[in-house]
């Protein structure tokens, strides 16, 4: 039973991923306008962010939006496939959960931030007034 779950929603994800990213692309909202200063140091300051994502997921695209309304060069890390890249947001971020916003500050702490309200609320604070 367990196998024919996994198949169902894996054939679910190949039939609706294509569609799910090219609304995606299509809805893309336009990023703000900073000056060149301003978009460099909004630029600086996403150099310490992660983003941990699956390219079909809703709720990572939700981010991926804002992230592109607020004009932000975030690094993006697809975290779908085995490898070491989920393996370290498991081992460090403790879940295996997606949308995940690693920020890291000055002293190389890292905090992991999961869920999408509250990854957008984030970016929000700190980058929309910039």
């Amino acid at each position: 039973m367990k196998i024919i779950i996994r198949t169902f929603f894996k054939t679910l994800r190949i039939v609706l991923g294509p569609v799910m990213l090219l609304k995606e692309k299509l809805t893309r909202p336009e990023g703000i306008v900073r000056s060149q200063t301003a978009q460099q140091s909004a630029d600086l300051k996403c150099q310490s962010l992660v983003l941990y994502h699956y390219k079909t997921c809703p709720f990572c695209m939700k981010v991926r939006q804002e992230m592109a309304r607020l004009s932000l060069n975030i690094q993006r890390v697809d975290a779908q496939p085995q490898g070491a890249d989920r393996d370290a947001l498991t081992r460090e971020g403790g879940q295996t959960k997606v949308p995940c916003l690693k920020i890291t500050d000055a002293a190389g702490k890292s905090q992991w931030l999961y869920d999408s309200d509250k990854i957008v609320g984030y970016l929000r604070g700190r980058f929309a007034a910039t």
